[in-house]
């Protein structure tokens, strides 16, 4: 016979509702007042000692007050963040985030969707969002896509179709473990490191991804990259993929993305284009031009949270090929099977269409932020960026001192002092840790260079002006000091 015990059944839920919400309004409210005086505050400050030791504190066992917690937040990671959403934060490709993105974000994370597809409006958000995202770039309306958490992860997405499709064997079901000819994959030497690890993730080997020589504008060299493609073929291997770049990390540059696909198609051969920041040019009015043959593309990786200004993570694939994408990724496992009715009657496209299972509603932030700014605010933003950094680029030449180290074609400057390698370091150093600007740097022709990343919708010329007379500051004192 069963016996009832009474017993007190858990839940997260606060046990007063009323003062969690005061809680959260108090949350809004400091949120918002940290987007607003963001010029008040250093750009990066490193974290102290005393709060490193801190947040090595040991695993809570027993509970604590959440406003405490949240004071705790206060005073220990929100001072310290990476500093990317400041005016003069420069390094990398790091985009700053919206406030309407980001209020986006906390709906997003209430209703806690999981977008492995399902009837729900989640799922239809995202495929509005992909085809809104397809039309900004040219390609048909078939295209298939999936939200993704980075260009990394759109990027292999892209390639591992290629792979898939172009190998010429089932390598779902026989993996690279055959006889055929060995697969190679191309892409200039400028090209990302993420082509490295996909070719080692998907089996195809670093050995087999040709680095195909730069012009003196950093975009790939096509009579070498033909020459490459043809001993190849001689040498009885298998030409699979070309990688263009829109939008190449070091110095912004662009190749020749129609002729590459001109290449692709003569040599029967997948054409994808890593445009992680790049192919979004093709929303700017006045610079539209760069992104020059980006449609042409059989696969396109981009970041929404570089160039459209989304908070993290927001990538972006897109295959050009519905049945292509779905072939390299669908499997229905009997706990997946869709019913005739129900939430499930409908196929999991979404997990058909990349690794990911369980997938967070990033749609909502990209819908959000089309509906209420417009597509057409993020191409003069993008523009804005482009000419800031033209601006950028006459202040370093206007100057004796500095010197230009590539061409500015998009929005990555790089330049130095004209000393050693040693003080331009220390000259970027000084700029982090005084908190006055981030840039980044690089080696281009074996020389240190500051580089200068513009994905930034708060950054204002006054910002460059300021950023040169720091560096000359700093350069000045260090001259001194030797």
């Amino acid at each position: 016979m069963y016996i009832h015990h009474a017993m007190q059944e858990l839940t997260l839920d606060p046990d007063n509702w009323t003062d969690l919400r005061t809680l959260g309004h108090r949350m809004l409210d400091d949120m918002f007042e940290f987007l607003e005086t963001v010029r008040e505050r250093p750009v990066w400050q490193s974290v102290p000692a005393s709060v490193r030791e801190r947040l090595a504190a040991p695993l809570p066992v027993a509970p604590s007050c959440a406003a405490a917690t949240y004071d705790e937040f206060k005073e220990l990671i929100l001072p310290y963040p990476t500093g990317n959403i400041h005016p003069r934060f420069w390094g990398w490709v790091m985009g700053t985030g919206s406030p309407v993105a980001m209020l986006a974000d906390m709906l997003a994370s209430g209703m806690n969707s999981h977008v492995a597809g399902y009837d729900q409006s989640a799922s239809l958000v995202e495929d509005q969002v992909l085809r809104w995202l397809a039309e900004l770039l040219g390609y048909p309306s078939t295209t298939s896509g999936i939200l993704t958490s980075s260009g990394t992860a759109a990027n292999l997405i892209g390639l591992a179709v290629a792979r898939n499709i172009a190998a010429g064997h089932d390598v779902r079901a026989r993996g690279l473990q055959h006889d055929g000819a060995p697969l190679i994959v191309y892409g200039s030497t400028e090209t990302h490191s993420w082509a490295q690890k996909a070719v080692e993730l998907l089996g195809i080997g670093s050995d087999s991804l040709r680095k195909v020589a730069v012009d003196a504008n950093f975009e790939m060299r096509l009579d070498d990259l033909r020459d490459a493609i043809a001993a190849d073929r001689a040498n009885g291997l298998h030409p699979l993929c070309v990688i263009g770049t829109a939008g190449t990390v070091n110095t912004g540059a662009t190749d020749d993305l129609r002729a590459i696909a001109k290449i692709c198609d003569d040599e029967r051969m997948w054409f994808h284009i890593d445009g992680a920041f790049g192919a979004l040019a093709r929303l700017a009015p006045k610079h539209r031009a760069i992104a020059d043959g980006i449609e042409l593309a059989d696969s396109i990786a981009f970041d929404l949270h570089k160039w459209m200004y989304m908070p993290f993570e927001a990538g972006c694939a897109l295959i050009r090929d519905a049945a292509a994408h779905r072939a390299a990724f669908a499997l229905t496992p009997s706990y997946l099977t869709a019913l005739e009715r129900g939430i499930a009657a409908k196929p999991l496209e979404f997990a058909a269409r990349g690794i990911d299972l369980s997938r967070n509603f990033k749609a909502l932030k990209i819908w959000f932020s089309l509906k209420v700014h417009g597509s057409d605010l993020f191409g003069q933003l993008i523009d804005q960026n482009i000419d800031q950094a033209a601006y950028l680029r006459e202040r370093i030449e206007s100057e004796p001192s500095l010197e230009l180290m590539a061409p500015v074609p998009l929005n990555v400057v790089c330049f130095r002092y004209h000393a050693s390698d040693a003080i331009n370091q220390e000259i970027v150093l000084r700029l982090q840790e005084s908190g006055a600007a981030v840039p980044s740097s690089t080696m281009i022709g074996g020389r240190f260079a500051i580089r200068v990343a513009i994905t930034n919708h708060r950054s204002r010329r006054s910002d460059f002006d300021f950023f040169i007379d720091e560096v000359l500051r700093h350069a000045g004192e260090l001259e001194e000091s030797r």
